[in-house]
């Protein structure tokens, strides 16, 4: 074999090595799903199950037929965000070949799903199932992957304006997370609190989640999955898989810890649910840095992100009166947003604490909050939109019975009467 065959043999086995990696990151992503659908069902009432999986069901299968035949071409297009003809459900591509945009476009479907389906926690237990599925569309069609064009479209055959920046979200701390929490702000204020969250005095009541075992699985499950969503981020099968791993779980464990830590000393009770917030607030924190922080930073990102989720859930809920019943924008929103900017802090080649002064961190401020006007405000505009036409809330009847019953006719608990209707 002379060399320009071995040469060749070789680039084809990493391009296989590359594929299959890629491909078993975006199968533990997908599994995610499971996790989400497992935590916002175990942090709400058991009368709201069977509408929590459904939702989680269905923004995942609705969104990956949307970000197929629109999302993916508006992200990584050469338009670049805009209408045109390229990319669209894989325009050009030869369907019996071995093309990798075909992995390219489930490693990106499932990154979709998960913006999409953060959203569901925020508006838990009040919000019409066709309502979801009309916003579902909107967000992995249109509102996700215009924002991502701007900052990953360099990935396929656009260029964003943030990337040109030097702007740096390794695996989505802002472009996932923050965006699918900030919408998740939107439709909480618009839609409203469920009923008898605040009393006539205007102080926040606990509504406790049925299942804290469900809510628990669901975390362990997202944490499994974070080991595709970020060293998958790659998309190439080398031994920088490991390091990203690494930084991810040091995050996650420093989250968890931290949150509990802080839950126990404003409560004088290490709170379970704060705690597994805090893996998934420390799990968020380190998805923008992943790849360019070391383990010190892995750790002192997630530390504060765990400080960070339990403040920003208490303020949220009692301060500013938003009804969030797992969390999902102090998780998602406020802590992406802190991963995002903690990468001009933490980043071992132009952080500042590393000596590389305030421009990096600059750029990561431009990002954070382009995220939150674009995804914020056009949130805003959607829900209040979907509310006047098709309806966002369900009846207060439909409401103290539960979703379930109302929206689906069926109990998650058939035979079981573990909850109440009042």
């Amino acid at each position: 074999m002379d060399a320009q065959t071995t040469t060749e043999a070789l680039a084809q086995l990493q391009a296989n090595i590359d594929i299959v990696w890629t491909c078993l990151a975006a199968f533990l992503v997908f599994f995610m799903q499971a996790g989400f659908a497992m935590v916002e069902s175990g942090f709400t009432r058991a009368k709201n199950t069977v509408n929590i999986l459904m939702k989680n069901l269905m923004d995942f299968s609705i969104g990956s037929i949307a970000f197929f035949l629109v999302g993916f071409g508006l992200m990584f297009g050469a338009t670049n965000g805009l209408f045109g003809t390229t990319d669209f459900a894989l325009s050009g591509v030869d369907w019996a070949g071995a093309d990798w945009d075909f992995t390219f476009l489930l490693f990106q479907t499932v990154f979709a799903g998960t913006a999409a389906t953060i959203v569901s926690g925020a508006m838990a237990e009040r919000t019409r199932f066709k309502s979801y599925i009309v916003y579902s569309v909107f967000i992995c069609a249109f509102i996700y992957p215009v924002f991502g064009s701007w900052a990953w479209g360099g990935l396929g055959s656009g260029g964003g304006w943030l990337e040109g920046m030097g702007f740096v979200d390794f695996a989505g701390s802002t472009v996932v997370h923050s965006v699918g929490g900030w919408l998740a702000l939107a439709g909480a204020i618009v839609l409203g609190a469920r009923i008898g969250k605040y009393g006539p005095d205007g102080k926040a009541r606990a509504i406790p989640g049925h299942n804290m075992a469900l809510a628990a699985l669901g975390v362990f499950i997202l944490w499994f999955g974070w080991f595709g969503f970020n060293p998958g981020s790659t998309t190439i099968g080398d031994g920088e898989i490991g390091r990203i791993a690494l930084t991810t779980n040091l995050a996650a464990a420093m989250g968890a810890i931290a949150a509990m830590t802080a839950s126990w000393l404003i409560s004088k009770k290490p709170d379970g649910s704060m705690a597994l917030n805090g893996a998934l607030a420390g799990l968020v924190g380190i998805t923008a840095g992943c790849y360019s922080v070391s383990g010190y930073g892995a750790m002192a990102i997630g530390a504060v992100a765990g400080v960070l989720v339990v403040l920003s859930v208490l303020f949220i809920d009692r301060v500013l009166r938003i009804d969030d019943p797992v969390g999902a924008v102090s998780v998602h929103g406020v802590c992406g947003a802190w991963g995002t900017l903690a990468v001009g802090l933490f980043a071992i080649d132009g952080g500042l604490f590393y000596g590389g002064g305030l421009h990096q961190l600059g750029v990561q401020v431009v990002g954070v909050l382009t995220a939150f006007g674009w995804a914020f405000g056009l949130g805003l505009v959607m829900f209040y939109l979907v509310k006047k036409t098709v309806g966002l809330r369900v009846t207060r009847k439909q409401e103290l019975r539960g979703l379930d019953v109302g929206e689906h006719g069926m109990e998650a608990y058939s035979g079981f009467q573990i909850f109440t209707t009042s």
